[in-house]
């Protein structure tokens, strides 16, 4: 009876999330997204049949899909989603929360008719393939593993509107910076070394990790210098040793690290070049306007807060994996972004709004047991928790319900405790 009732109770939690998210839209809209939200997790795929098999409605499957489709079509839908998201988001962001952006893509090798196609470097891979690119923003605090997904966008370069990846990350920073201000600190490895994004930040008043790549000039001493000389010639002077995991192996790293004030040429904003030496040949170059000192705390903080950026490649693979992102069969632009805000959702619920919640404790904890994972629970729980998600939604099937004319079930006295 346990059973019944946790997927009785996330089946509340999924309508509840959904009608926050979905403030703005129509009421078939909304009524989408609930069933959507409830079907791309219960059946842990955004093909559109996958989730109208959950939906136990009094039509056909074929059916259902045409309606799923006709909505997954609306024009602006993402927007809202992922504005919505962002607004629910706001309260987690401190002023040291790390944003951090990366690129992804989703590859469509076989796929010809999809709108706007682009050609894409495929990152499992490493080779060039057709498809789209996505514009990541997961939020992630230094102390703990937990992660915040914030904003999914999928484009194209062939699309009408496509201006520029520099113009699609600028995009997101002001998004989410309309809800959360000027807290958070921006955080990009080498492809935000662009004097089109470095400078914008300076004239937004982000502050900013970037990862450099050799042959940038930046001002010392009044005068340009390269980065890699500059680093070259670094004072040093802070140890630390690290172990690394790499799979089912750890290696030891002997770290030297220090810093240098600079500038970046034609502005006046202080910047600080962090230099860390022993990951290999060259040395590890990180270009921030947060103020550095010569406290060894300080700058091995700085240090981790770049370690940190590293765990959104986790994130990535899990709602690629999870969700079956990339086996998407839609055909228009549109569908194809509105799916990645949804995907983006999902992941939120997961790893947020089921994860965290101090009431949803037990219910978490139920979750993970049903994944039945042979190894236990990974250091990245959030596969179990959609694994789980889905196992409990199979053996417990049932509508959404919680808004738009479905009504719940029937309580009993048990149910009302929870």
């Amino acid at each position: 009876m346990q059973g019944s009732k946790i997927a009785f109770r996330l089946r509340g939690k999924i309508a509840d999330f959904s009608g926050e998210l979905s403030k703005g839209l129509p009421k078939k809209a909304r009524k989408f997204v609930s069933e959507m939200l409830y079907g791309i997790q219960a059946r842990q795929s955004v093909v559109l049949t996958e989730v109208a098999r959950c939906l136990e409605e009094p039509i056909s499957i074929k059916k259902s899909e045409e309606r799923l489709s006709r909505q997954l079509a609306r024009d602006g839908l993402a927007g809202i989603l992922q504005d919505n998201l962002v607004e629910q988001a706001a309260g987690r962001i401190k002023e040291d929360t790390l944003l951090i952006i990366d690129p992804s893509d989703i590859t469509k090798k076989y796929a010809r008719k999809m709108q706007y196609l682009a050609t894409v470097r495929d990152g499992s891979e490493g080779q060039l393939a057709e498809g789209y690119w996505v514009c990541n923003v997961i939020g992630a605090e230094l102390d703990h593993n937990g992660i915040i997904p914030l904003y999914q966008h999928l484009y194209s370069a062939e699309a009408p509107d496509f201006v520029s990846e520099n113009d699609e990350i600028l995009r997101s920073v002001d998004m989410i910076s309309k809800h959360i201000g000027p807290l958070g600190i921006w955080v990009m490895d080498r492809g935000g070394d662009r004097t089109h994004l470095i400078e914008p930040l300076l004239e937004r008043e982000k502050r900013f990790l970037i990862r450099l790549v050799g042959d940038r000039h930046l001002i010392f001493a009044r005068s340009p210098a390269l980065v890699s000389r500059l680093a070259q010639d670094c004072p040093c002077r802070y140890e630390k040793t690290i172990i690394k995991k790499d799979g089912n192996q750890e290696k030891v790293y002997h770290l030297n690290f220090g810093f240098r004030k600079v500038l970046f040429p034609g502005r006046k904003e202080q910047l600080y070049l962090l230099v860390v030496r022993g990951f290999g040949k060259d040395p590890l170059m990180l270009l921030t306007n947060v103020k550095l000192t010569r406290s060894y705390r300080l700058l091995w903080k700085m240090v981790c807060r770049y370690f940190r950026r590293w765990a959104i490649e986790d994130t990535i693979r899990f709602w690629k994996q999870s969700y079956d992102v990339e086996n998407i069969r839609v055909l228009g632009y549109t569908s194809l972004q509105n799916a990645m805000a949804l995907v983006s959702a999902v992941s939120y619920f997961a790893a947020i709004v089921l994860d965290i919640g101090s009431k949803l404790q037990l219910t978490a904890a139920y979750v993970l047991k049903s994944a039945k994972r042979v190894f236990g629970i990974p250091e990245f729980r959030y596969y179990a928790i959609a694994d789980g998600l889905k196992a409990i939604f199979t053996k417990y099937p049932g509508k959404p319900y919680g808004m738009f004319g479905t009504k719940a079930p029937p309580q009993s006295p048990q149910l009302a405790l929870f």
